[in-house]
């Protein structure tokens, strides 16, 4: 079989691999997320094989909203639009439109892969998208900059997420310190994981304001208020790991951080890990219009985040 053939009947289709040092990462085409990011031959995001799908949103990238949508329904610019339920346990649209879509490469370089996708309006979603993600390694680790163009002829909402898990090995969840230097948590309902209501961290559960270890908690929680450096970034870090401390962090585009503990422990599917995701918005943002982006016609919206080994 041809290397063109292979990556025809690869699940997430072509595999583009960049180095730099001892770091390489691979993004794939189906979905223009990361694979695999490794550091000296060893994971530093929890990823999948070249073979294998994404497993539970390993790696994707979540345009035009991240998280769910109640009922895949919402109104903008007075017109009710309903989208496909893609978790439909839930009965909820979920993680956007793109996490399954293929995606163009548009240059590669010796340490970056810019890969490309145009968004066309389909059931629900009425708009055309221009968007572009670089993924760069350099000194800092790996940096991801993404830019959406609406290049409709009229105003279109937009929220941006990314689902990559920082890998923990064999460590186990409880004992994995959080940091997350956020003042406010999200608390969800159980059954479907929609926004109930904010609450300060101030003495909940949810304060890892101070590095601690995660313990019996479950999280699958977005966290906002997120104090931020000199240089404009907020960092969330995983300590105690066996292959050392993993820090990712975002910058002024993104108001909010989704932690998700699910697929840490090992009977889980797939490599374990911790999912910390970027984010612009909370879940169900295109109907509580908390932190939604209105992408004005020819309008850019350009931000990045990225990952930091020890």
């Amino acid at each position: 079989m041809t290397t063109e053939a292979s990556e025809r009947s690869r699940p997430t289709g072509a595999q583009w691999t960049v180095r730099r040092g001892i770091d390489e990462l691979v993004v794939v085409e189906f979905g223009g997320g990361i694979r695999s990011y490794t550091r000296g031959g060893v994971d530093v995001v929890a990823g999948f094989g070249p073979d294998e799908m994404s497993v539970a949103g390993r790696g994707q990238q979540l345009i035009p909203w991240p998280n769910r949508l109640r009922d895949g329904k919402y109104a903008f610019a007075g017109t009710e639009r309903q989208l496909a339920l893609t978790e439909p346990a839930k009965h909820n649209a979920s993680h956007g439109l793109v996490r399954w879509a293929t995606w163009d490469l548009l240059d590669q370089t010796s340490s970056s892969i810019t890969v490309g996708h145009r968004l066309h309006p389909q059931p629900g979603w009425s708009w055309v998208l221009e968007l572009t993600t670089i993924y760069a390694l350099g000194d800092d680790g790996l940096t991801v900059t993404t830019t959406a163009v609406n290049v409709s002829g009229e105003d279109a909402p937009f929220g941006y997420g990314a689902h990559p898990y920082l890998s923990i090995a064999d460590t186990p969840v409880a004992e994995v310190e959080l940091e997350v230097a956020a003042g406010t948590y999200l608390e969800t309902d159980p059954e479907r994981q929609l926004p109930v209501s904010t609450h300060p961290v101030d003495g909940s559960a949810y304060d890892f304001r101070t590095s601690r270890p995660i313990g019996d908690l479950a999280l699958d929680t977005a966290f906002t208020g997120l104090a931020r450096g000199s240089d404009g970034r907020w960092t969330v870090t995983l300590r105690g790991l066996a292959n050392g401390d993993v820090s990712l962090w975002g910058d002024e585009a993104y108001a909010w951080t989704q932690v998700f503990t699910g697929r840490a422990h090992p009977h889980t599917e797939g490599t374990t890990g911790i999912a910390v995701e970027p984010m612009t918005c909370p879940a169900d943002a295109f109907n509580s219009g908390t932190d939604l982006v209105v992408l004005r016609p020819e309008q850019a919206h350009t931000g990045s985040w990225g990952i930091r080994p020890s």
